[in-house]
């Protein structure tokens, strides 16, 4: 799959071109470009095909205890994690993209990051950056609370009301 900056350059060579549509497609990605009147880029569309992973089966020796077999203990095991980290999720805000872009955690390559995993954040922090026709939208936390985790990577591609952090609440 392309990344980001691939598609950015690619958009640069050929909106410096003469060349007025663009097709690429290689295993399931397609990117398609059009400029009318030969020198604005219109649209620049991914489309991703994921295929689901198959399932893996890791199998554990585990003594056997009287009562149960190895694999009722293996089973229980498995389902409390996620009970547990469902019950957690719930109670997290989560901070959303207020429009279609591309994320930056950070205002320059350079610069730490906005936030990272267990800062605490008043409303009116900046946690991101979202960049949509090359403009470059603060986006502000509008909750106090605690940077539990970061759902996207910098450079990300995001969509109208993805999450993009979870946070705690105060």
């Amino acid at each position: 799959m392309l990344k980001i900056q691939e598609i950015r350059e690619i958009i640069k060579l050929i909106d410096q071109s003469s060349i007025e549509e663009f097709v690429y497609e290689h295993d399931g990605t397609k990117v398609h470009m059009k400029k009318p009147n030969g020198n604005v880029p219109v649209e620049a569309v991914v489309k991703t095909v994921v295929e689901p992973a198959p399932k893996v089966v890791v199998k554990e020796e585990v003594p056997q205890a009287p009562a149960k077999p190895a694999s009722a203990v293996q089973e229980v095991k498995q389902e409390e994690k996620p009970k547990q980290e469902a019950v957690n999720v719930e109670n997290l805000h989560k901070i959303t993209s207020p429009m279609v872009g591309t994320f930056y955690a950070a205002p320059s390559p350079d610069s730490p990051p906005y936030v990272k995993v267990g800062d605490k954040i008043k409303s009116d922090t900046v946690v991101c950056i979202i960049e949509a026709m090359k403009l470059f939208n603060e986006i502000e936390a509008e909750i106090n609370g605690e940077i539990v985790e970061i759902l996207v990577q910098n450079g990300q591609l995001v969509e109208y009301g993805q999450p993009l952090f979870l946070v705690k609440p105060e």
